[in-house]
């Protein structure tokens, strides 16, 4: 059965210059209260090693990381209904104010993370004047996961921090 579920606000700041933009927490996400808190999720992993960095442990260490290397973090669903973990059963939802995160910070470009980020995120804002890149989903479910092309984009993106 689905519920009202609510995600996170954007973590960022002004000198934000890379969004990575996700579908919706996951149930292990909303139950630490910060951005991929599944620890089979490949996210934290990806990033962090791009950088040379290990992962920090704490949502703390996650923040100064994301602060020190100018990554904002977000999911272009703020709220829905949601059987688990399952972007399959998003509905009934409202969409992010990119336009706003945009205004307040530096970005120049936008990572979608996976196909339900990306879908919706065409639907409202295809027309938007940031260069953006769909890549596979860094969840545990996906079995299609590439780090290399993660690698690839994040340098792209980084411009080959």
């Amino acid at each position: 059965m689905s519920e009202r579920v609510y995600g996170f606000p954007p973590c960022f700041n002004e000198d934000s210059s890379v969004l990575i933009l996700g579908s919706f927490p996951s149930v292990k996400s909303r139950k630490v209260d910060f951005y991929y808190g599944n620890r089979q999720n490949k996210f934290w992993k990806v990033l962090c090693s791009y950088f040379g960095e290990s992962v920090p442990e704490t949502v703390e260490g996650k923040r100064d990381f994301l602060a020190r290397r100018n990554v904002a973090l977000w999911d272009i669903v703020t709220e829905c209904e949601i059987v688990g973990s399952q972007d399959s059963t998003i509905k009934n939802f409202k969409v992010a104010d990119i336009n706003s995160l945009l205004q307040n910070s530096k970005i120049r470009f936008i990572i979608l993370n996976g196909s339900k980020a990306y879908e919706i995120f065409i639907k409202h804002f295809a027309e938007i004047d940031v260069p953006f890149k769909k890549l596979p989903s860094t969840s545990p479910a996906n079995t299609r996961f590439d780090e290399k092309e993660w690698r690839d984009v994040l340098s792209t993106a980084f411009g080959g921090a």
